[in-house]
C-alpha cells in the first residue's frame, strides 16, 4: 500500500514543480543595488555622515538596460538587506488600536517607547519604531531610448502609480479613515519618511506596506506599478532620491527592483524546486521499497501474521 501512495505523490508533485519553475523563469526582473553607487566618492569612507548631512544633494541618476520584454503591469519594489523587521522589540513597537480608532490616539502602548510621546508630551500618531523608521527613498523613471516597433506612435510617460499597493483589509479595517498623523517625526531624532497630516492613515499606502513587517532580514516591499511595456534592450533612466539611512547598521544594502508577475506572483524558484525534490524523493523511496519486496519477498509466516 505504501509503494503506490509514494508513486502517486511523486507523480503529482513533479509536474507541479516543473510548472512552478517554468512560471518563475518567465518572470523578468531587473535588480539594481544603489546604496554604495549613489554615495559620492569623497564620502565613501563615512557614509553615515553623508546620509545625515541635509545639505548634500542625495539625488543620483543611473541607467538600466532591460534584458527581455516586460509586459505591463511592471511592479517596482525596494529591497533592503540586513534589516531585521522580525526583531521582537521592533515588530511589537506599534499600537493597532491607535491606527484604527481616532479615540484611541492616546492609547500609546508600552511597546511604542521611545516613539510614544512627542517633546510636548502629546502622543505620536502613529507611534512606535516601525512607523518611525518608514522607508523614504523615492524613484522616478524615464525612457532613454526606444527601439521602434510596428504600430508605435511615441512612448508613453513612465509614471509610477502607488494606488492599490496595500491590501484591501489594511485600507478597510487595520488603518482608520478618521485617524490622521499627529506629532509624527517631530522629535530631535528623525527616523525615516514623513506622512501627510492632511490624509487619513487609510490613504497612506506607503505606511501600510512598510508596517507589514517582514519575516527575513532581506525583503522586498512594493513601491508602485508602471502601466507600460518595456522592450528588450531598452534603456531606462532611474532617478533615485537616496534618503534612507541603511549605513548605520552592519551590512545594510538597498536596491530597486523592476519585475513582471506570473500566475504565482514574482520570481521564486524555491517553490518549484521543493516540489520536484519531494516528488523525486517519493519516487526513489517507492523504487527502493519495490526492490526490497522483490529481493526479500514476504514469507508464508509473514502472510499468516498479516
Amino acid at each position: 500500500m505504501v509503494i503506490p501512495v509514494l508513486a502517486f505523490v511523486g507523480l503529482i508533485f513533479i509536474p507541479i514543480g516543473l510548472a512552478c519553475i517554468v512560471s518563475s523563469n518567465k518572470v523578468v526582473e531587473v535588480v539594481y543595488r544603489y546604496d554604495t553607487k549613489c554615495v559620492p566618492g569623497n564620502m565613501l569612507h563615512n557614509k553615515v555622515a553623508y546620509i545625515q548631512n541635509a545639505s548634500i544633494d542625495k539625488t543620483c541618476t543611473r541607467t538600466l538596460k532591460i534584458p527581455r520584454d516586460m509586459k505591463r503591469p511592471i511592479y517596482i519594489y525596494y529591497q533592503l538587506d540586513k534589516f531585521y523587521q522580525n526583531h521582537r522589540r521592533y515588530s511589537t513597537s506599534r499600537s493597532d488600536a491607535q491606527l484604527r480608532e481616532p479615540k484611541a490616539a492616546g492609547d500609546v502602548a508600552e511597546f511604542c517607547k521611545p516613539e510614544a510621546f512627542a517633546a510636548n508630551g502629546r502622543p505620536i500618531v502613529p507611534c512606535g519604531l516601525i512607523a518611525w523608521s518608514l522607508f523614504n527613498d523615492t524613484y522616478s523613471f524615464a525612457r532613454r531610448n526606444r527601439l521602434p516597433r510596428d504600430g508605435d506612435h511615441g512612448p508613453p510617460p513612465l509614471t509610477v502609480s502607488k494606488r492599490g499597493i496595500s491590501w484591501p483589509s489594511e485600507r478597510g479595517h487595520l488603518f482608520g479613515k478618521n485617524v490622521f498623523p499627529r506629532n509624527f517625526q517631530n522629535g530631535s531624532l528623525v527616523g525615516g519618511g514623513q506622512l501627510d497630516p492632511r490624509k487619513p492613515l487609510s490613504e497612506q499606502e506607503d505606511l501600510m506596506v512598510w508596517m507589514r513587517t517582514a519575516a527575513l532580514p532581506r525583503f522586498r516591499k512594493l513601491y508602485g506599478r508602471m502601466e507600460a511595456d518595456l522592450v528588450a534592450g531598452e534603456l531606462i533612466t532611474v532617478t533615485v532620491r537616496n534618503s534612507y539611512n541603511s549605513y548605520s547598521y552592519a551590512g545594510g544594502e538597498k536596491a530597486v527592483v523592476l519585475s513582471t508577475a506570473g500566475w504565482l506572483g514574482g520570481r521564486n524558484g524555491f517553490l518549484g524546486r521543493a516540489y520536484v525534490v519531494v516528488g523525486m524523493a517519493c519516487f526513489l523511496l517507492a523504487l527502493l521499497l519495490t526492490l526490497l519486496c522483490l529481493v526479500f519477498p514476504m514469507k508464508e509466516e509473514h502472510l499468516l501474521l498479516r
